[in-house]
């Protein structure tokens, strides 16, 4: 099992949608998180230490990551997507974005996982 987590801003966007996309994905379990202050779920520490890889929508996120959460992060991959926040949720255009930039870091229905 592969324990994903997707963080953007809110969490109110971008990370839930990312979240429910890969939710159904054999061997992947799921969660997402903002990292600003108000998100509707605020990243801790115990999301970090659970993920095996991290997804951030935009520099800026690896960045306060790296700044709030540098001991937790020992070891983790932490990926930036470079998606701005310019979509609703589960917006078909953000859906096929995260496919394309998640995809070939995770395993695909059926398939093992690949390390590019």
């Amino acid at each position: 099992m592969t324990n994903v987590l997707f963080v953007c801003s809110a969490n109110r966007l971008r990370s839930p949608t990312a979240e429910q996309i890969f939710s159904s994905w054999p061997g992947i379990e799921t969660d997402s998180a903002g990292i600003a202050n108000g998100a509707e779920v605020l990243l801790s520490s115990e999301q970090i230490e659970w993920a095996d890889i991290i997804f951030v929508m935009e520099k800026a996120h690896r960045n306060k990551l790296n700044r709030k959460f540098r001991s937790s992060l020992n070891g983790k991959r932490v990926i930036c997507l470079d998606i701005p926040d310019d979509y609703e949720f589960m917006d078909p255009a953000l859906v096929r974005m995260l496919e394309s930039r998640v995809g070939r870091f995770l395993s695909r229905p059926g398939s093992t996982v690949s390390r590019p």
